[in-house]
């Protein structure tokens, strides 16, 4: 929600949250609702930016030492904040032109938060919190039953797979509204976004294809057909070359090539229940675990071939690679432990048990230190020190938790938690929970941004 009043003069320095920003710049700065577009020439000006909220509404105030003359808008900065429970959670950048804007440019990325979005399939609805202050915002309206979120690398954009509805949703995460719907049918519920941003992968489970969205235009390309009807899974390789499709009626996954659109030849890898599919930072390796036979096959993506399959116990149902492409993590729903596999023999080490059933989700840190899995019938995720894969103590979260996501800084893992309705922060250098974030009823998919 943006202020509903402001005035804004503009500043060479801005303290938020113990960080201080300068730059000398030249810029605009707008405020909706206020409708005030100020440009100030700043020499040596230092602003003391204070926020105070009221219970009607939002309110900012600024104290400037310089003086500030209107101008034109030529060679100006355009300077977005956004003002939630009284501190500064977004500031963003746009129109930049002339020598100031990559002092902009950066000063904006240091005050932005991480954003989270979370999708409720009930209600049709995508919930948006933001990290740190751990507060939900108004949720954002979308086809009928969202099951699947990305969130292109920028982070500027966040793509909502409705599976009821056959379309596709961006929410541009700068302003937390929704775009045009875009039409692809045949009950999309997995979602995957190549590396450079460009292109949206949409698999569609009721229709067996898969369809290309530009991220530029929004515009939905042919579809590309990968087989029979049933469930989908998709993952694309981290050098952009390929997007590898599970196909669990068929028990076979295609590689579709990035470049062409083209499909594959399927690749056989169970007789009934792919479940899981994971590559390897080094885009060499993809991972599918076969639920129904306990099994996890390894592709190699330079031939499309399947491996011998590896056992690593009853019902796995999640993948993780550690970072340095090391080691894989599988959690089996059976036994309920955790599998280590090393990439470079493809042999499973011994399980690790974490939860007496059900581990439903698994994330690793982006410095491979530590694995944290879900368990979802105890309402608990387990972290495991990779160095020694022993588990540590289980960590209360809210009930039924179904996702993690670790955020890129590695300090801070979210947990989702489908029967709660509920996020829960997890501090990674404590492992210490923090307050339950209510998003919505039975949220399905989470998404933060990069």
């Amino acid at each position: 929600m943006w202020p509903t009043s402001g005035r804004v003069v503009i500043c060479a320095g801005i303290n938020v949250r113990r960080r201080t920003l300068t730059a000398r710049l030249s810029f605009i700065v707008s405020f909706r609702g206020g409708g005030i577009i100020t440009r100030a020439s700043i020499a040596s000006a230092s602003i003391a930016l204070a926020l105070l909220v009221a219970s009607e509404g939002y309110a900012l105030s600024t104290t400037v030492r310089s003086s500030a003359a209107p101008s034109t808008r030529a060679a100006a900065v355009r300077l977005r904040v956004r003002v939630v429970a009284g501190s500064v959670t977004d500031v963003g950048s746009a129109a930049i032109a002339g020598s100031d804007s990559a002092a902009a440019a950066a000063a904006a990325k240091a005050t932005a938060p991480l954003t989270g979005y979370v999708a409720n399939y009930p209600a049709g609805t995508v919930t948006p919190f933001r990290m740190g202050a751990n507060t939900a915002e108004p949720p954002i309206g979308v086809g009928s039953g969202p099951y699947a979120i990305a969130i292109t690398p920028n982070g500027n954009t966040a793509y909502v797979a409705s599976s009821a509805a056959g379309v596709v949703t961006p929410i541009s995460t700068r302003s937390d509204s929704a775009g045009s719907a875009i039409k692809v049918g045949g009950r999309p519920d997995a979602i995957a976004i190549t590396p450079n941003g460009n292109t949206a992968y949409v698999a569609s489970s009721a229709a067996g294809v898969v369809t290309p969205i530009s991220t530029r235009s929004n515009r939905a390309g042919r579809a590309i057909k990968i087989g029979r009807p049933g469930s989908y899974l998709i993952a694309i390789t981290p050098n952009g070359n390929t997007a590898y499709v599970v196909s669990g009626a068929a028990g076979t996954v295609t590689p579709v090539r990035i470049a062409t659109n083209r499909a594959g030849r399927p690749i056989g890898i169970g007789r009934r229940g792919p479940y899981a599919i994971a590559i390897t930072p080094n885009s060499r390796t993809v991972y599918v675990a076969d639920f129904a036979t306990g099994t996890m096959t390894p592709i190699r993506t330079a031939t499309n071939r399947a491996g011998r399959a590896i056992k690593v116990g009853s019902g796995p149902d999640a993948i993780v690679i550690s970072p340095n492409s090391r080691t894989v993590y599988v959690a089996n729903d059976g036994p309920g432990t955790v599998t280590p596999v090393r990439t470079a023999t493809n042999k499973a080490g011994r399980p690790i048990k974490v939860a007496r059933l059900g581990p439903y989700a698994i994330a690793i840190t982006p410095d491979s230190r530590t694995v944290y899995v879900a368990g979802y019938y105890a309402g608990i995720v387990t972290p495991i020190r990779t160095s020694t894969d022993r588990a540590a103590k289980a960590i209360k979260v809210g009930s039924g938790p179904i996702q993690i996501v670790v955020a890129a800084d590695g300090k801070s893992a979210y947990v989702l938690s489908l029967l709660s309705g509920t996020v829960t922060p997890i501090n990674t250098s404590t492992n210490a929970a923090g307050p339950q974030v209510a998003v919505g009823r039975f949220p399905y998919a989470l998404a933060i941004t990069p």
